[in-house]
């Protein structure tokens, strides 16, 4: 991202559509890891996440994999819309006057926006995803025919079911952000001093993608055990199971031990990397198309 003042509505705009894009591209890595995210560790369904897709397409066609899609699609458009708008906004308190932004600060630049995202896009959207995966694996499905199903679930769901993983989206989101905004935009610094390219202008496409991939999987790896909980939390019988975030960190860890925490890490390590890659590339492109 460009450390030079960038005009909101822009910063808006192409996040959107780096958003709408990459959820389409990347939504079969999500669906198989939020699959495997829910999956009873008694079942002996194949954790290998591209089995799972294998699988998925072959018994019930590829448009399984794209259960929840839309709503993902929807809530990721506008989680890339109000991310880039509040990491340019609070990057631009925090600059210097030379415009730099030193990694700490950076940190708490895509903290702040992952925390406005997670509340004003991510919640509610994740909740309906999530609960649509969870709806498709039982033996009566309610919520799978098309736009009816989805508001028949968000009526069925209310308020306080959209926003029942606030606390853990808040977390996984802040964190994400913090770590992948700012990992990308120290990294970026780093390579623009080292190129000679002026602070005001963009990476070659190629190295942007390749930046943003690898800032990725450094978000992954750091953030699963948050993601996990999110996804048990909007499970459709959650509130059965889990009376709190804390309790479900604390029954996840006792019941299923610590590495079921990266419980889908692959899928989304493969989500991550191309997610990286796609939404810089095309945030930056779209920013240098509208000038």
């Amino acid at each position: 991202m460009s450390t030079k003042k960038t005009d909101p509505s822009k910063s808006f705009i192409a996040g959107g559509v780096a958003g709408a894009v990459e959820g389409v591209i990347t939504y079969p890595f999500e669906f198989a890891k939020t699959r495997l995210q829910l999956v009873d560790k008694s079942s002996t369904m194949s954790r290998n996440p591209l089995v799972l897709i294998y699988t998925v397409a072959r018994t019930q066609g590829i448009s399984s994999l794209y259960v929840g899609c839309p709503a993902f699609v929807v809530g990721n458009t506008a989680k890339a819309s109000v991310r880039f708008l509040g990491f340019d906004a609070i990057k631009r308190i925090l600059s210097d006057r030379d415009g730099k932004l030193s990694g700490p600060r950076g940190v708490i630049a895509g903290l702040g926006a992952g925390l406005l995202e997670s509340i004003l896009a991510v919640t509610p959207a994740e909740a309906i995803k999530t609960a649509k995966i969870d709806d498709k694996q039982s033996l009566k499905p309610k919520y799978q025919d098309g736009t009816k199903g989805t508001f028949r679930l968000i009526k069925d769901l209310g308020f306080k079911g959209l926003y029942a993983g606030l606390l853990p989206v808040a977390m996984r989101q802040g964190a994400n952000s913090a770590v992948r905004l700012g990992s990308y935009s120290k990294i970026k610094g780093i390579l623009q001093d080292w190129s000679n390219t002026p602070r005001d202008k963009p990476l070659s496409s190629g190295l942007t993608f390749l930046l943003g991939a690898f800032a990725g999987i450094i978000t992954v790896y750091t953030t699963m055990p948050i993601d996990t909980v999110k996804t048990r939390m909007q499970a459709l019988d959650s509130n059965k199971q889990y009376n709190s975030t804390i309790d479900c960190f604390i029954k996840i860890f006792k019941n299923e031990g610590l590495m079921t925490f990266w419980k889908g890490a692959t899928p989304r390590l493969g989500r991550l990397i191309l997610s990286g890659g796609i939404v810089f590339t095309i945030y930056e492109k779209m920013l240098t198309i509208m000038g």
